[in-house]
């Protein structure tokens, strides 16, 4: 675990910001000191001043570090957003919702265990630094090493220049060949795709004279069942004029034959004697009305 709380990864990230602010924070006060020893060479030339004329000094100069202050803060307070804004960035492509607390801010005992981290780790940064320098000075590299050292890159970069220039043709070669190939499986579609047009029409042409000769064969058969039906249906009509004519004959003798059935069941002595019973027993119903009749009057 670091000073800081942070992994390894966010503390060489918080080191080159640090890295970053003092850099800065050198440069705007070597440019205050400027401001002061500009005062000094221009107008420290005599030996007395008036309060008036110290008055106007310390104003300007007052002025000038004002401004540089003030600028140094301003551009602080926006680095600070950009830096805010690479965070929240990052944040936002996986969906997190960073917070901030300004209160801690303003925490001393955080804010002084940051300076004691600073300066630690920039205390030991030089440490390093100056080893660095130090082993360099020890064991400097003399003109002909540098070209040494040059040469063989420059070599190491022509071979890497040959290399993909070579890559390169290889490259450009399958390309071509690439593109051969295609035309030729484009043109061989194209043929494929002409034969098979033909052998459809061909054999589009071939159902269709298919299709004619079954429509012709069906209106011929069509015609010949027509005039068949045809024919059949007057032979019977014939036949029913003919089937009605027996009937009505028939009807005729039917007839003719009740009618002389009954003349001579009327010739017959039991039709005689029925008769004479059916005309007494009519009688006999009169002659009971009758009486019925005057019984019903004389209630």
């Amino acid at each position: 675990m670091a000073e800081l709380g942070f992994n390894e990864h966010h503390q060489n990230e918080v080191i080159n910001y640090m890295r970053f602010a003092r850099s800065k924070r050198a440069l705007r006060l070597k440019t205050i000191d400027s401001c002061f020893q500009d005062l000094k060479d221009s107008r420290l030339v005599e030996e007395t001043f008036t309060v008036d004329e110290l008055t106007e000094m310390l104003d300007g100069l007052q002025a000038v570090v004002r401004g540089e202050v003030e600028t140094e803060l301003i551009n602080t307070a926006h680095t600070n957003v950009l830096l805010l804004r690479q965070l929240f960035s990052q944040a936002e492509k996986f969906y997190l919702k960073l917070q901030t607390d300004v209160s801690e801010l303003e925490n001393r005992e955080l804010l002084e265990q940051v300076a004691e981290f600073e300066k630690a780790e920039f205390k030991t940064t030089n440490k390093k630094t100056n080893q660095e320098s130090n082993k360099h000075k020890l064991a400097p590299l003399n003109e002909g090493g540098v070209s040494e050292l040059l040469n063989k890159e420059i070599a190491r970069l022509q071979e890497e220049n040959d290399k993909l220039k070579s890559r390169l043709r290889t490259i450009e070669s399958q390309a071509t060949s690439a593109l051969d190939e295609k035309s030729k499986v484009e043109q061989a579609l194209k043929d494929l795709q002409k034969v098979q047009g033909d052998q459809q029409r061909a054999l589009r042409s071939q159902e269709i004279s298919s299709l004619e000769d079954t429509v012709a064969k069906l209106k011929a058969d069509f015609q010949n069942t027509l005039s068949t039906s045809t024919a059949t249906q007057k032979d019977l009509q014939d036949n029913l004029v003919t089937a009605k004519h027996d009937l009505l004959r028939v009807q005729e003798q039917l007839s003719q034959a009740e009618k002389e059935l009954e003349k001579k069941f009327q010739q017959t002595a039991a039709y005689r004697n029925m008769k004479e019973i059916l005309t007494k027993k009519n009688e006999q119903i009169k002659e009971i009305r009758k009486r019925l009749q005057k019984y019903e009057s004389d209630e």
